[in-house]
């Protein structure tokens, strides 16, 4: 007798994603619909799409979806919590989006405590717009705005966003996880549903920091992509909970 071991999760839809082959982003997204499903939070839950290679979120998620301008996302999210204080609000940020031209809206964000929770993909790169130089590209990385590699001399060195968020006073739960394998994909569920459920709780801001690869822009293979992200990404950027001031 044949039975189903897995379905689409009712929080997305059946729109197929847009992204390269090996991109990440769609393993992130099925996550978080399952954590929403798991939550039962569907039906008062609140996303705000980015500018990036996700400006698209809202044709893949069955729910309420705010498009925000490139890097305001926690602003937009601010005002949608505290106009809708019992929805669950979340953002969806990528590097250059969070890091670079939202760097000071996010900062901001935690330091009030709002009660949002944003998820930040980092893949070292401007995805969208051509694999430029971004905050957290590494040092000697190639792109192609560093085509010689990072030079830290110019450009600084790469921008731990966990790191220096969990110093804000108003933060209650950073986490970096990363989804290159399966043992590591339930970290990251389990970190982004406690981000849920402590904001449903009332505690403040929470950001779950993911880990992902670029095949297209790191000019590699999705394999190649997922080794690299291990010897080079996770030794720069090291997976663990930063902060959990959850129910203090």
């Amino acid at each position: 007798m044949n039975s189903k071991l897995y379905a689409r999760s009712e929080a997305l839809t059946d729109a197929p994603f847009h992204y390269c082959p090996g991109c990440q982003h769609g393993i992130v997204h099925r996550i978080i619909a399952e954590v929403i499903d798991e939550l039962g939070v569907r039906k008062q839950i609140i996303g705000v799409a980015p500018v990036g290679c996700s400006v698209l979120a809202y044709e893949y998620f069955n729910f309420d979806i705010v498009q925000a301008s490139h890097g305001r996302a926690p602003a937009v999210a601010t005002g949608v919590k505290r106009v809708c204080p019992d929805s669950t609000v979340f953002t969806y940020q990528g590097d250059g989006d969070l890091a670079s031209i939202g760097c000071a809206e996010v900062v901001h964000a935690a330091a009030r405590g709002e009660r949002i929770t944003t998820i930040f993909i980092n893949n070292a790169i401007y995805g969208m717009t051509g694999g430029q130089m971004a905050p957290t590209t590494l040092v000697d990385q190639v792109t192609t705005t560093s085509p010689y590699g990072r030079n830290v001399n110019q450009a600084g060195t790469p921008l731990c966003i966990s790191e220096m968020l969990s110093t804000i006073q108003g933060a209650r739960f950073i986490a970096r996880v990363a989804v290159n394998n399966p043992s590591n994909m339930a970290k990251a569920k389990a970190a982004i549903k406690k981000a849920f459920q402590l904001q449903n709780s009332g505690e403040g801001f929470c950001l779950v920091e993911v880990l992902s690869t670029c095949p297209t822009n790191w000019g590699m293979t999705p394999l190649e992509a997922v080794k690299w992200l291990e010897t080079n990404m996770i030794p720069q950027y090291p997976l663990g909970v930063f902060k959990d001031a959850g129910g203090e």
